[in-house]
This record gives C-alpha cells, structure tokens and sequence, in this order.
C-alpha cells in the first residue's frame, strides 16, 4: 500500500500546479490506479511569507498549521509544502499535527550535495534568506552557498512576482538566467532553484552547470517516501 501524500498549497497556485504535475509524470503508472493518492489544499489566502519574516505582515503560521491539520483529517499520511519560503513555519505545522511533514529544503541541499557541487548558488526569495533556510542547511553540510547581490535580489523578487502574475514569457525568462548566471560567474558549481516560482522560468538547459529545482528534489523525495513500506 502507497501513502497519500497532502500538499500545503497555494503559494502560489502555478507552483503548486507543477509540483502536483510533476508528481503524476514522475509516478512509474500504467492505469489511473497505479498512481499516489494526492490531497492538495491550495490555499491563496495564507498571508505573505516574506512580510511575516520581515515583520510587516501577519505569520501565516497558524494558516499553515490549520491546512496542515485539515490535509490530515482527510486522510493524508504524510504533507510536503509547495513553498520554500513557508519553511520557516515548519515547527509550527508540525505541533499541529502527527504525521510526518517531509522539507524542501532537505531534499534540495540532499540533491546539491548529490550533484557533487561545494559551492552552490541559490535563488531563493527573501523570506527564506532573512530565515537562513538554506544558509544553516548548506553550512552543516560544510558546503558553501552564494546568494545575490541585494540589487540583483530586488530584480529577483520582481520577476517572481511577475511569475505569479503568470508572466513566464522570453523576457521573464531572460532576465532569470541572466541572474542564475551571475551566481556561476561568482564560482557556483551549482544553482539552486530555491522558490518554487523558478522552475518555471529556468531550466537546467540554460546553464553550464547543473540547476537543482527544488520542486523536483521534494518529488523525488515524496514518491520514494509514499512507496516506503
């Protein structure tokens, strides 16, 4: 027996879409019945994760624990979240419930060190830069992260914003390898695509080195543990 699998969505919907798509692609299945059970709250209406951390806004912790809480009365068996940044909040959403919440954030820097890089460049909104997500992750792991520069992490912020607008157009794109670009130029091995609005504006064709996408490190993740006995 397969677990279900229950995605905390909603942040935003078009990331949760493809980290709910790639799970079905990535799903060895020959009939509608090989495939994982997937419960999915997407939620739009959970407060803004980079104004929380950055104390001007409401925590969306308690939003979070209460999506987390209502994925489990409906049957999931364990929750992954569409969402980087919404890490932050994890003790939260684990007081909350009792089953297992896998991250993100563990998966990717798993898939970095997998890939073989020591010094990895990681696009990641500034939410979970001010929370130091992926700076503790990777410093445990004795491996060295770069970030942007803060002019270049202001262009960042406007093209995910402009990603949820749903503008994955050429200039979109443009703009973003140019960004993941200039974190190579600065030694990266590697380039984390650490929000999960990246993925879909850069791919690991555009690049010389490898792009590590964070939804398809938590898919991995999620299949493997689902089909866990």
């Amino acid at each position: 027996m397969t677990k279900t699998i229950g995605i905390i969505g909603g942040m935003g919907p078009a990331a949760t879409v493809d980290l709910f798509a790639k799970l079905v692609a990535a799903t060895p299945a020959e009939a509608d019945q090989d495939h994982l059970r997937i419960l999915i709250d997407n939620n739009p209406r959970v407060p803004n994760r980079n104004d929380a951390i950055a104390g001007r806004g409401p925590s969306p912790g308690p939003h979070l624990a209460a999506g987390a809480r209502g994925l489990e009365q409906a049957g999931a068996d364990f929750l992954i979240i569409a969402c980087n940044t919404a890490h932050a909040f994890k003790p939260e959403i684990e007081a909350a419930i009792s089953i297992p919440l896998l991250s993100m954030i563990d998966a990717t820097v798993d898939a970095a060190i997998d890939s073989g890089a020591q010094r990895v460049g990681v696009l990641a909104a500034d939410g979970c830069r001010r929370a130091g997500l992926y700076q503790h992750a990777f410093e445990a792991r004795g491996v060295d992260a770069v970030f942007l520069a803060d002019e270049a992490q202001q262009d960042f912020m406007k093209l995910i914003f402009r990603v949820k607008a749903g503008d994955i157009g050429d200039d979109v794109q443009r703009r973003m390898q140019q960004l993941a670009l200039s974190l190579n130029a600065r030694g990266a091995q590697a380039v984390i695509a650490a929000c999960t609005e990246v993925p879909l504006v850069l791919s690991s064709d555009t690049l010389a080195v490898p792009v590590i996408s964070s939804t398809d490190a938590l898919v991995t993740r999620a299949i493997e543990f689902a089909n866990r006995n």
